[in-house]
């Protein structure tokens, strides 16, 4: 078997690339052109440096799922998004940034509230939210930006009751992480970013031990902390990770979510007539795939050398994994590029898969089935408020979506 080998003279395609004016909700063409003509092939980022982009859905499973795959973003030749990112990898490092046994050993450390079942309880609290918004933005001016209104509340408020942070102090966190999720922030942004986040953490987990309640951090601080398991940077920077993802990437799928409904009437039409929050589960997943907001790919390492096909990645090479191609792959969803809430779309790879996948999921499920289950049944009317072509998408973020989110009703 003729192995492919790096060719240093060769023009390696840019990454990220460009998605197509007028396509907001599908990958970039190029990528999928790569995807059906050459899967696994170089690029080059922004740095210079060529890491393995891997676009087809069985090899991103793999890949993902195999230990000798890292996540530590310490190691040479990780692939950093940007210099800004790379910035933060160094100064927030947290347990997904790290390889068994301490990434197990501290996800440990918080894996209890995400549980299905105790998450569970947490239902009737995040459907209550939903419809006081649902409430307040009815009472309040029409149009409205949906995104201030409702996406961002939503989520913020629920992990807020989950973590135990204050709501009171949203605008402090949800700036900062937009900081952090931005592509276009420079190193100083972001370390600034980071300290002033992990400062705030800092003093609630001293407030936390002072008078533990009944939430994560409270739980971290009296537990960990106290015990000298983790120390305040460590359980801070713990706490950036769970707050910033927390709301980050739901906020985003709400609206996103709501964009492709109504620009695919038909889709939207399904999920309000689904009925209860469990009935819309599907369409859920369906989203999930076909809109992978986490649109930059899943950034790994080679430890040692892995072969796939004919091609061989060495030890010590960056590899991008691109989930939002391998969510439309064919060969695993028919008609991919066709949004269809019906689809049975569970083994999408939007959180990730193996040992890495996303701690939060769960939760994430409960408040989109909640906010899809009522919000377009409680509006029926809900439409754009401006031409489709004015909205603006966040093509500089690792979190894709809309930055803002005009409705009427």
């Amino acid at each position: 078997m003729t192995e492919t080998l790096p060719d240093e003279t060769a023009v390696r395609p840019e990454h990220p690339m460009p998605r197509a004016a007028g396509c907001p909700f599908d990958p970039p063409p190029a990528l999928r052109e790569l995807q059906a003509r050459e899967p696994i092939t170089r690029v080059r980022i922004w740095d210079g440096s060529s890491p393995w982009l891997v676009t087809r859905y069985q090899d991103v499973r793999s890949l993902l799922a195999d230990p000798r795959v890292s996540s530590d973003t310490t190691r040479p030749g990780y692939p950093h998004r940007t210099a800004g990112f790379r910035a933060g990898d160094e100064s927030r490092r947290s347990f997904i940034a790290m390889d068994d046994p301490e990434h197990a050993r501290l996800r440990r450390m918080v894996t209890g509230p995400f549980a299905v079942k105790k998450l569970e309880l947490l239902r009737p609290a995040v459907q209550r939210i939903v419809d006081d918004l649902i409430d307040e933005m009815l009472a309040g001016p029409n149009p409205v930006d949906l995104v201030e209104a409702f996406a961002l509340p939503v989520p913020s408020l629920v992990i807020c009751e989950l973590l135990g942070v204050p709501y009171a102090d949203h605008d402090l966190f949800q700036r900062n992480t937009r900081t952090l999720v931005r592509s276009t922030s420079t190193p100083e942004e972001v370390v600034t970013a980071v300290t002033t986040l992990t400062g705030y953490l800092e003093e609630l987990l001293d407030a936390k031990l002072a008078r533990p309640g009944d939430d994560l951090f409270s739980l971290l601080a009296t537990q960990r902390v106290a015990t000298g398991e983790l120390s305040r940077a460590e359980a801070a920077r713990m706490g950036v990770l769970l707050l910033s993802a927390g709301h980050e990437t739901t906020a985003n799928m709400i609206a996103l979510g709501t964009v492709a409904l109504l620009r695919h009437p038909d889709q939207l039409a399904r999920v309000r007539d689904a009925g209860s929050p469990k009935e819309t589960a599907p369409a859920v997943e369906e989203l999930l795939r076909y809109l992978t907001i986490t649109h930059s790919g899943r950034r790994r390492v080679a430890l040692e050398d892995i072969r796939i096909g004919d091609v061989v990645i060495r030890a010590g090479e960056g590899i991008v994994l691109a989930n939002e191609a391998a969510n439309r792959d064919p060969e695993v969803f028919p008609d991919p590029d066709r949004l269809d809430v019906t689809r049975d779309a569970r083994r999408h790879v939007a959180f990730g898969f193996g040992v890495h996948q996303c701690l939060g999921q769960p939760l994430a499920r409960i408040e989109l089935q909640a906010v899809y289950s009522t919000l377009y049944r409680r509006v029926p009317t809900l439409a754009l408020a401006v031409p489709a072509d004015r909205l603006r998408y966040k093509h500089d973020g690792i979190v894709y979506g809309v930055y803002e989110l005009p409705v009427t009703w």
